[in-house]
């Protein structure tokens, strides 16, 4: 309130509660009330109650952050004129002040009119009056107000020219050290970061003195000050008792201290001799002081405010120009906010247009409309690619972030970047095309090395039946050796469908007992050694599942040959069905296959889906990859325990997928 009404015309007073201002209703002295409360609840009306029955007629403002309804028109009940949201904001509530007055007629407790000034005939013989000549005067120091150090001369010079000063310092907190101000009242000396004042602006004081010497809060001086934040003059009691006070005047050849306010926290401390006469100034003169030390304050504190705004704004600057992309900031206005030098020379080709600054309409049209969807909707599209008129078959990832403050209802701001990806997308090209040929290379290596091993057995069969062709055994074993052979080469190709495919063809629904034997049988086919068993169990439920025949039950038939070749002797391959309900609701079919063997490593377990992986000394290693693809084909999943060993479970969806969303 203090800082947004005018001090020659309102003296504000404040109180943490209604009660508190009771002494002051009794008076008389209230021209008007302005309440701070949450219309929320009861409370704020029984402090409105009671203040209607001290000052039935004073006018009334109340400011709330928070309301309701129904508590607003209690408060209008009440005799509230206005209820008004923060900020504060200074022509509304001088306004709003003085139409309650007049709306109340001027009645006891208005603040009383003015007689306007008798209009008289200007003497041309007549000086200025003084007052107007220093108010002139000390205008001049307006110019230096983002200028500490201009400011600080100015001002002593302007104080020696009218007070007739004649040794005078200034010291200051520095800006670092006001990020935790002192309390003026309780807080103990030294509490606070920098316990140190340093000289700022002398006069008539020797600069070796002031390189080596500072005030302290923790004592002399600035403690004094700090505590009592008042005057302080040299000849006073409190000054003669302290050593340290004593001394610091006498180094100083200072006569009084004055504390530098900024309204808000102690800013520094000034230091003044008597006269250049040897007279020493009034307590009216040192009161004047006081107050122009204060503004003097409020200037300090928003230069170094505009300085730290254009340290952060320049750094800001240098760190967009820094960066590789095009960098470009937009109002909502369309004004632009900020370009770095990279955004520039993009888009105005290299080059600028003399007299002229950068504007949104610099920006193509293909840009320019995402950046107004974006500050109208305050939605950011996904990062896209594209290409600018006059940059070749450069390729540019781009990025749109609206900016929006919590409490506003759009954004305030869009910042458009713009990256230069095309030797990263080419980068990237080529690493994806070096990997495939490295899995085309391991997979010819891994094609290759099987077939072979699958014709050597035909190759020598068919050289065993070339010589033994009358031989019932010979043919036997022939057929056999073949036979294995066939199954193989078969097997790898069906691997090699299946890794081929990225859809499912006919689905149907399929008993899932029945599908778990066929593909029991289909494994115990491909190890015929094997003399292990199946041993099913479905709990006693009749599962079935919407699927594609052939694909599940290869799938399974993957996962049960690593059962069987693990399983030794004559023990069972358990397989296990059941449903389990999804934290989405929908229900999901899991089968659970466990073998007898040691069951899966750290190692072995992280990368046994992995293409060509494989502990054995035969067959290409694609097994549980080829499980994985049907599986994820059929939108389920496959997890292949370290905490069960022996087991890998397969979960699937009960309804299985839309025909028509995933055949071929």
């Amino acid at each position: 309130m203090r800082s947004v009404l005018d001090a020659a015309e309102f003296r504000v007073l404040h109180h943490a509660e209604v009660w508190a201002a009771e002494p002051l209703f009794s008076q008389g002295t209230v021209d008007a009330v302005i309440l701070d409360a949450e219309l929320t609840d009861v409370r704020p009306i029984r402090a409105l109650e009671h203040l209607r029955s001290a000052l039935p007629s004073c006018p009334v403002i109340l400011y709330a952050s928070a309301s309701q309804w129904e508590w607003e028109e209690e408060a209008y009940l009440l005799g509230v004129d206005y209820i008004l949201t923060k900020p504060v904001r200074a022509r509304l509530l001088s306004s709003l002040l003085e139409r309650s007055w007049q709306k109340a007629g001027n009645v006891a407790g208005a603040p009383p009119s003015i007689p306007p000034p008798a209009v008289s005939t200007p003497d041309p013989s007549r000086k200025p009056d003084s007052a107007l000549g220093a108010l002139r005067d000390f205008s001049g120091i307006l110019t230096h107000s983002l200028q500490t150090d201009a400011l600080l001369r100015e001002f002593l010079r302007l104080l020696r020219e009218i007070l007739g000063v004649n040794r005078a310092a200034i010291f200051l907190r520095r800006a670092g050290d006001l990020q935790s101000p002192p309390s003026l009242s309780t807080a103990p000396a030294g509490d606070f970061k920098s316990p140190a004042l340093h000289a700022a602006c002398a006069l008539g004081i020797a600069p070796q003195l002031l390189n080596h010497f500072t005030l302290s809060f923790r004592g002399g001086i600035g403690a004094h000050l700090q505590r009592h934040a008042r005057i302080l003059r040299r000849g006073t009691a409190e000054a003669a008792g302290d050593p340290d006070i004593a001394r610091e005047f006498e180094l100083l050849g200072a006569q009084v201290a004055i504390p530098i306010f900024d309204r808000e926290t102690l800013l520094g401390i000034a230091v003044f001799d008597g006269r250049l006469t040897g007279e020493l100034f009034a307590s009216e003169e040192l009161s004047l002081v006081f107050h122009l030390l204060e503004e003097l304050g409020l200037a300090i504190r928003n230069a170094r405010l505009h300085d730290a705004l254009a340290g952060q704004h320049g750094m800001m600057t240098d760190t967009l120009d820094q960066l590789g992309g095009a960098v470009v900031v937009v109002a909502r206005d369309l004004g632009i906010l900020q370009a770095n030098h990279t955004a520039r020379g993009l888009f105005r080709h290299g080059g600028t247009r003399p007299g002229d600054t950068f504007a949104f309409t610099d920006l193509p049209q293909s840009l320019g409309s995402k950046v107004f969807a974006a500050l109208q909707t305050g939605t950011a599209p996904p990062p896209s690619r594209c290409k600018l008129p006059g940059t070749g078959d450069t390729t540019f990832r781009v990025v749109l972030k609206p900016f929006q403050s919590r409490s506003a209802n759009a954004p305030e701001a869009v910042l458009l970047l713009l990256e230069d990806v095309t030797h990263a997308d080419r980068a990237q090209q080529m690493e994806v095309e070096a990997a495939n040929l490295r899995l085309v290379r391991k997979m010819a290596e891994q094609l290759a090395h099987e077939i072979g091993n699958s014709l050597v057995p035909i190759s020598t069969s068919q050289q065993l039946l070339s010589e033994g062709k009358d031989n019932p055994a010979v043919r036997k074993e022939v057929t056999s050796i073949m036979g294995d052979s066939v199954r193989r080469i078969t097997r790898l190709t069906r691997q090699m469908q299946f890794l081929s495919r990225d859809g499912l063809r006919q689905v149907e629904s399929i008993p899932l007992a029945q599908l778990i034997e066929e593909a029991f049988a289909e494994a115990h086919a491909e190890n015929p050694r094997a003399s292990a068993r199946l041993q099913y169990q479905s709990g006693g439920l009749q599962l079935s599942l919407i699927a594609e025949r052939a694909g599940l039950k290869h799938a399974l038939a993957e996962v049960l040959l690593n059962a069987l070749q693990a399983t030794p002797g004559d023990q069972p391959v358990e397989v296990e069905s059941s449903t389990e309900i999804q934290p989405d609701g929908a229900r999901w079919v899991r089968i659970d296959v466990r073998d007898a063997g040691g069951g899966f490593d750290a190692d072995s377990a992280a990368h046994a889906t992995e293409p060509f992986y494989s502990q054995r000394t035969v067959g290409l290693g694609l097994g549980l990859t080829v499980t994985r693809k049907i599986i994820e084909l059929h939108r389920g999943r496959l997890d292949l325990h370290r905490s069960k060993p022996g087991t890998v479970s397969l979960a699937l969806p009960a309804g299985g997928t839309d025909p028509g969303q995933i055949a071929e």
